[in-house]
């Protein structure tokens, strides 16, 4: 399914967008040495509940994970890169961390990925992965508008990825969003522009550059949930969640006070 939202619906989007943010970089500034993950996880839960929203995850079993998912974020660390589960972890200097959280609020889900460093350890091949993937993003939204296509964006994103050096795996990728978290079109990190869905004003996208440091093959965690590089390197991710305009692409998850 693919929707087009209303203005209506994308006034709504955007309140669901600042709160993902807020959210997110509300728990990066509690993160410190020792944070337990399943600490995150319940200030999580507080933040979505008091702002009258719902979690897109406790309730999530698709089809490749163990579900439900039972918890309100994503938090993998280090190794892991996506659908990172909760679990009984207490974060240590240097430890790289990716908190992953979608929400749905009055009838509109947004998404959006951050990784950063732990601490004051800044390993550099940590702080390499990160700039790739938040480089790759901007590429991605820049070549997103009225008229692009899918393509163009997988095209933009997986070029820098590639040019950083980095594998790239086009198995999970970013996708359509708007009434539920995943819809189509699937939009992978590597790809050939002028291919693909013509992009629509209206239509939302969760963007998602990830990389592993020396690998494009992924394991799955005992947990049947976790996604690790199959290496044990190190990984990142981020994510934004945009509108296309009449005019371009309109970043929704933004915070309100801007990092």
């Amino acid at each position: 399914m693919i929707e087009i939202l209303n203005p209506t619906e994308l006034t709504r989007a955007r309140v669901t967008g600042t709160l993902v943010a807020d959210i997110l970089y509300g728990l990066k500034d509690r993160v410190t040495v020792g944070t337990n993950l399943l600490d995150i996880d319940r200030w999580a839960q507080k933040m979505i509940i008091d702002a009258g929203a719902e979690s897109c995850y406790v309730d999530y079993a698709p089809s490749f994970g163990r579900g439900p998912f039972g918890h309100y974020i994503c938090t993998a660390v280090n190794d892991a890169v996506l659908h990172g589960l909760p679990h009984d972890y207490r974060l240590a200097d240097g430890d790289l961390l990716t908190l992953d959280l979608a929400v749905l609020k009055d009838g509109v889900a947004a998404d959006s990925a951050i990784s950063f460093i732990v601490g004051d350890s800044k390993p550099a091949e940590s702080v390499a992965l990160i700039t790739a993937t938040e480089r790759a993003l901007v590429a991605g939204i820049a070549a997103a508008g009225p008229g692009a296509r899918i393509g163009d964006i997988s095209a933009a994103i997986g070029a820098v990825l590639t040019e950083a050096g980095y594998p790239v795996n086009t198995e999970f990728g970013g996708h359509g969003i708007g009434s539920t978290m995943h819809q189509d079109p699937h939009v992978p990190n590597m790809g050939r522009a002028g291919r693909g869905y013509t992009l629509r004003p209206g239509l939302l996208l969760a963007l998602e550059p990830w990389v592993m440091a020396d690998t494009d093959k992924l394991v799955t965690d005992a947990d049947g949930w976790t996604l690790k590089s199959a290496t044990g390197c190190r990984t990142a991710h981020s994510e934004h969640t945009i509108a296309i305009t009449d005019d371009g692409a309109e970043i929704l998850t933004l915070p309100t006070v801007r990092r």
